[in-house]
């Protein structure tokens, strides 16, 4: 049988079946403007994605004289797994808003073609260790054995919740003994994050799952550290996490703690996921032993990078932290918050080509910035410029630094 080329437009339900629309072509969003999806645009649907529908929002579509109509559904949307990058948003009728934001998820245009579902993405890294099959399962036994191996830590308990509540990869990996495991310490933050996933404000998008409340001591993040980085394969430990604030705040006792580990064990690496506002915390953990840093960061641009994160420190510091680090031989990545139709703004291109050529990381992970799309384009800078496209983006942030690693989570290197 001969597979159906067209590009074929979605919608859901009420009860949020999904449908395809086979006389309209699909439609998708970079940033607030409306395209048509094209086959360059598209890959499969990875096998580890999900699929959801965006209440109060009518999809849209192409009709036969390439005129956008409303449909008589919702608009769908697919989240998708670590390893790959969206390059455009669902579309919905942009006359109907919703007054209450989506929850916080990375949205990502779906269709139908060659009668398979596709999304519009690319893969930038491989998936193998993040792939939600290789998780969730005989959890409770394997937390059993952590605790009883490390029993009355507190730090191991709020993990357990974490890797069962939350479904944490990274809280899991602890219990499952590999590659790169949650250290959380910091109920604080010197930011207010417009996506913030662990605490907003009541006005906007529910947090998916709630911030840490006590302070682990130095003995107890020293027991889980040394515990994971001594004999689990590939063994990353990693200080900054969804469910806590900044951890540098906690440097008076992360820093000794890492002291104390490497007087245990020189195995593994040891990283911070980091906003980078807090200089001297930063300089403390660097001089205390630290591996790798990756920091949080959504723009190179003042004025966009202050609307975003709402901080009592300016992006300048956070260049202060990252030339520390670098010239102290930390292996430096960028935790790109992306969301095509921003990001990928010439203006925005253009001052990451700059900071780029001032502090020269060694990577930038592409980070699908999970928040409701008009709520964050209605909070950001506007700007009258067309957006480049995230291939034209990524490919001109290669073309000026072609030893600069793309990808979207941290690799284990040392040993």
């Amino acid at each position: 049988m001969r597979k159906n080329n067209k590009i074929t437009a979605l919608y859901a339900d009420p009860r949020g079946e999904i449908f395809d629309a086979p006389t309209f072509g699909a439609a998708a969003r970079i940033g607030s403007t409306i395209v048509r999806l094209t086959p360059a645009d598209l890959i499969p649907l990875p096998d580890s994605a999900d699929l959801m529908f965006l209440p109060s929002r009518p999809a849209v579509a192409f009709d036969r004289n390439n005129r956008l109509v409303t449909l008589e559904g919702n608009a769908v949307s697919a989240i998708l797994p670590a390893g790959f990058t969206r390059t455009h948003l669902p579309a919905f009728d942009p006359d109907r808003r919703a007054e209450q934001p989506l929850p916080l998820f990375g949205y990502t245009a779906v269709a139908l073609y060659k009668d398979q579902l596709h999304v519009a993405a690319l893969q930038t890294d491989e998936l193998t260790k993040w792939d939600p099959l290789n998780y969730n399962s005989s959890l409770r036994r394997r937390i059993k054995r952590v605790k009883q191996a490390l029993p009355d830590n507190r730090l191991v308990d709020h993990l357990a919740h974490c890797s069962l509540e939350w479904h944490c990869l990274t809280a899991q990996n602890l219990f499952y003994h590999r590659w790169e495991a949650g250290l959380p310490t910091s109920p604080m933050c010197n930011a207010r994050c417009l996506g913030c996933i662990s605490l907003q404000q009541s006005e906007c998008c529910p947090s998916p799952q709630s911030r840490i409340t006590f302070k682990p001591t130095v003995e107890e993040i020293t027991d889980v550290a040394a515990y994971h980085l001594r004999d689990a394969p590939e063994a990353i430990i990693s200080f900054g996490q969804g469910c806590e604030g900044e951890p540098s705040l906690a440097a008076d006792r992360i820093a000794p703690a890492i002291k104390r580990v490497r007087s245990i064990t020189p195995r593994g690496m040891i990283n911070i996921n980091t906003n980078a506002g807090y200089v001297e915390g930063l300089k403390a953990l660097v001089d205390a032993g630290l591996d790798s840093m990756r920091v949080s960061m959504i723009s190179a641009r003042p004025d966009s990078y202050d609307a975003y994160y709402r901080s009592n420190y300016a992006l300048d510091d956070v260049k202060r932290s990252i030339r520390y680090a670098l010239d102290r031989k930390i292996f430096v990545s960028i935790n790109l918050l992306y969301l095509p139709g921003f990001n990928d703004r010439a203006e925005e291109l253009d001052a990451w080509l700059e900071f780029l050529s001032q502090c020269p990381v060694g990577m930038i992970q592409m980070r699908n910035l999970n928040i409701d799309p008009d709520y964050f384009l209605g909070t950001m800078p506007k700007s009258d410029n067309q957006a480049l496209g995230t291939k034209k983006f990524l490919s001109a942030l290669k073309n000026k630094f072609p030893r600069l690693g793309i990808g979207n989570y941290s690799h284990y290197d040392k040993e």
